[in-house]
Formats: C-alpha cells, structure tokens, sequence
C-alpha cells in the first residue's frame, strides 16, 4: 500500500515537470523533405487517386452529385475528400480570354486549314489544337506548406510537422476549434462535422511513409501526373519538365509553388499548371496570416492609445 501510494504521489511530481522541461523522449531523426509534384499536363481525370486515396485511409463515400455545369462529381476537397481531381471544362471559349495572350487562336487555326498544315475537317480527338476547346484537369491535395498557416493557427499543438517535413494533423489532440480551417488560404483542411467534429486533411499516408511505402494516390496513378519523393529532386524534375514544354510550344506552362515565394518558402506539394493559378483555383499570391499579426496589434494599440486619449480629454473638459 506504501508503494502504491508513493507512486500515486509521484504522478503529479512528473507531470509538473514534464510541463517545465519538456518530454523525456528524443524527436524522431530527420529524414529528407518528401513531396508530391502534380504535373496537370498528363492528368486525364480518371480519379484513380480519389478512389485510392478514400480506400487506403477508409474515408467514407460520399453520395455523388451533379453540379449541372461540370462533369466532376465529387466537387471539392473536403474532411473525408483529401484528393480531388478538378474538372475546369474551358467549352466555347472566346477569343479574349485565352491564355499566354492567344487572343488570335481562332484566327490562327483557320489560317492554318486554309495552308493545309491541318485538316479542314478535325479528327474527333483534336482537342485542344484544332479548336478553342478544352479540359484542364489537376488532382489537388494539401500544399503541406513549408510555412504552414494551419500549423502556425492551431492553438493546441495538433498540427505538427513530421520528420518527412510533412503536416500532419493528430486526431486524438484535435478540439476542433476550426482555426486552422479559415487559416489554410487554399480551402483544403476542413472539420468532419459528420464523424469525429475534428479537422482533417491528406496525411501524406504518413504511415506508409514511415514503412518506406510511395503514398496510395502516387502508386495508383496510371500516368505518373502525380510523382512522389524527396521535394528538391522533385523540383529539379519539374523544372526540367517546364522546359521540356515550352521547347514543343506550350508557353503558358508554369509552375506553382516551387520557389519560396508563397508563403515565405514554397510548398512541398507543388504543381506545374496550363493557365494562371486562378484558373485552377489557386491563389496567385496566398496571404500568410502570421504576417498580419504585428501590424494589426501595433495598429490596434495605436486605436487604444487614441481612444485612451480622447477619453481623458472628455472627462477631464466634463470636471
């Protein structure tokens, strides 16, 4: 009973100092940075990443629907949705609103039927080059940004970064606050207000990678659109891709989210793109909410000050 009781006594001893010095236990070593690169130009849609990804991390069903406007009927990421393909059908599109400045396409295209260079009369699969109709496709997931504005929102500590560099979301630590949902500048965390009330988000199969396994939507995916592995030999690769492009004519490839310029340094789930980031539903220029912290305390001390002021003045015109 003595012995029982001396534990039971030291619990809080323990716990007190956990709290001032930290946990006991070592961090995980550091591994290198793992990312995905998404590369939009050989996405056809088939949604194996969707389906992969729902299957591996047993993410509920969810009951299709459509929008009237797209074919795309899963609609958008979500708490039980972490990869989405996007459907962006550009059908009759006008003149103006081409991309790279292609303001003359159409033009271009009847020139080129009257010199011969393509048939009058297109084969059924000539899309995008014997008209201005096209579909950009692009399996969007988390950026697992190098500066995460979710990470640096969530006031419990259940936003962590892994050793993979990666962000990773622990459930059991999750209150589900929602913080980090208005946070994330690219809609892509959200709250499961169906199942477990807490946010959710891709994982980057972090158990697959700590088993050395590539994630469930990169092995599924049947034209390697989306490449898993360490970030900076992904960016080299994609760099080299970009180039590959524009040398066959594609001038209005780019890439987004490999240098530092979002978000303060770069995403680690980063994209090569057919259009402008808008386009694909990508802000060009993502806000880091951090950023705004200092500014809006100074100006709100400053209002503070001058109300203080004022008020002094008032009471002081009232004795």
């Amino acid at each position: 009973m003595a012995i029982e009781s001396s534990r039971q006594s030291e619990a809080p001893l323990q716990a007190a100092i956990s709290t001032l010095v930290g946990s006991k236990l070592r961090p995980l070593p550091t591994k290198p940075r793992m990312g995905f690169f998404t590369d939009t130009s050989i996405c056809i849609g088939c949604k194996a990443c969707e389906v992969a990804c729902k299957q591996w991390n047993q993410l509920p069903a969810q009951e299709p629907g459509w929008t009237g406007s797209s074919y795309d009927n899963t609609g958008q990421l979500s708490a039980i949705t972490w990869r989405h393909v996007l459907f962006i059908e550009e059908i009759g599109r006008r003149a103006g609103s081409l991309p790279g400045g292609r303001s003359d396409l159409n033009a271009q295209i009847e020139q080129a039927k009257r010199d011969g260079a393509i048939p009058q009369t297109p084969p059924g699969t000539a899309l995008p080059f014997f008209n201005t109709e096209r579909w950009l496709m692009d399996s969007d997931v988390c950026k697992h940004c190098a500066h995460a504005p979710c990470h640096e929102a969530c006031p419990t500590g259940a936003i962590i970064r892994t050793e993979f560099d990666t962000v990773y979301v622990q459930q059991d630590i999750c209150n589900g606050c929602g913080y980090c949902v208005v946070a994330c500048p690219f809609g892509v965390i959200a709250r499961d207000e169906q199942g477990t009330h807490t946010a959710r988000k891709c994982t980057l199969c972090y158990d697959r990678l700590k088993d050395g396994i590539e994630p469930a939507c990169a092995k599924a995916c049947p034209t390697s659109s989306i490449q898993f592995g360490e970030v900076e030999e992904l960016k080299e690769r994609a760099r080299k891709r970009v180039g590959t492009l524009h040398e066959r004519g594609v001038s209005e490839a780019r890439l987004y989210g490999v240098d530092d310029a979002i978000l303060d340094g770069g995403l680690n789930s980063f994209f090569l793109l057919l259009d402008e980031p808008e386009v694909y539903n990508l802000p060009a220029n993502p806000s880091r909410p951090s950023n705004h912290v200092a500014p809006a305390s100074l100006w709100t001390i400053l209002a503070a000050m001058i109300l203080g002021l004022f008020g002094i003045i008032f009471f002081k015109n009232e004795a």
